[in-house]
């Protein structure tokens, strides 16, 4: 859902299943459209219809050609089980591009141009909390960003997705209580970047985030993230910069299934639905904004 928060938010993971559960950098800082994705509501295992009302464009950008994913890995990743559940969202990344991401090819902007192939997975660093750990703030999201932009640890690239992914020694305001994750995009050293946060659910509250409480991959943290990822994603690439591509109700493409996941297998003692390089995952599907709109994993 599109809404106007103080700088920028984002987006969840939100409702319920098919089958199973599951900026700028000036002051002062201006209101920016941002787009939130909810927490899971716990209730029974039941099919919620998406919305039917059209996903329309709406004259701003999408992300046309090659796009790069550059990761900042924030709080504290050591340990085996932090660097297993880094590797199961890694290797997702690396086989983004798929059945599944062709959807997103299906939106275009105003010249015609589609949304380009899956993102690449690029640059990777560590910050082990440069902005703090508790109740970070979505401007210090930002900050993280902004301060790995100018240090040059990242590249400064307008066609790329920033991804701040940040451990479960990490708290952040609105998180498993509001949403699991978000996205939106700020003016940094004169160029627009497009960032999202994801955060890891592993502890108590982990069924906020997560549709199951086992999982293909053994991690259900890990597993929860990867479709919070694939959500944010798809809404970036068609809705970069606000203008691009949402409903009246500013829902934006992975809004209108959020937590839906069509048919499933049972993987690792989980569910899944989709099965990418050697791993299965349970993602969202996503909207096909076709003459028949619908949900769908293809």
């Amino acid at each position: 859902m599109r809404l106007l928060r103080h700088l920028f938010a984002g987006v969840v993971a939100a409702a319920t299943m098919s089958s199973i559960p599951v900026v700028t950098d000036a002051a002062p800082r201006p209101r920016l459209a941002v787009h939130v994705m909810p927490t899971r509501v716990h209730r029974p295992l039941v099919h919620r219809p998406a919305s039917s009302d059209p996903i329309t464009y709406h004259g701003g950008a999408v992300m046309t050609g090659a796009v790069k994913v550059h990761i900042v890995w924030y709080g504290d990743w050591t340990g085996a089980t932090r660097a297993r559940r880094r590797a199961i969202i890694s290797e997702f990344l690396g086989h983004l591009d798929s059945p599944y991401w062709a959807i997103n090819r299906t939106y275009t902007n105003a010249a015609g141009n589609h949304v380009g192939a899956a993102p690449t997975l690029a640059t990777q660093i560590d910050d082990v909390g440069s902005v703090g750990t508790t109740q970070l703030s979505d401007d210090q999201i930002q900050q993280v960003v902004a301060a790995a932009v100018a240090r040059r640890s990242l590249p400064r690239d307008s066609k790329a997705i920033y991804l701040v992914i940040t451990s479960s020694a990490v708290t952040k305001q609105g998180f498993l209580t509001q949403y699991c994750g978000w996205h939106s995009h700020a003016t940094v050293q004169g160029s627009s970047l497009k960032f999202s946060f994801i955060g890891d659910p592993s502890g108590p509250k982990v069924r906020n985030c997560s549709p199951q409480t086992a999982s293909p991959n053994g991690d259900v943290g890990a597993d929860a993230m990867v479709s919070t990822i694939a959500h944010e994603l798809s809404e970036t690439v068609t809705d970069p910069t606000m203008r691009g591509w949402y409903s009246a109700r500013g829902e934006e493409n992975a809004d209108r299934c959020a937590w839906q996941y069509g048919t499933l297998f049972v993987s690792g003692g989980g569910h899944a639905n989709v099965h990418l390089g050697a791993r299965d995952y349970l993602l969202q599907t996503n909207w096909v904004n076709d003459a028949s709109p619908h949900c769908a994993m293809s």
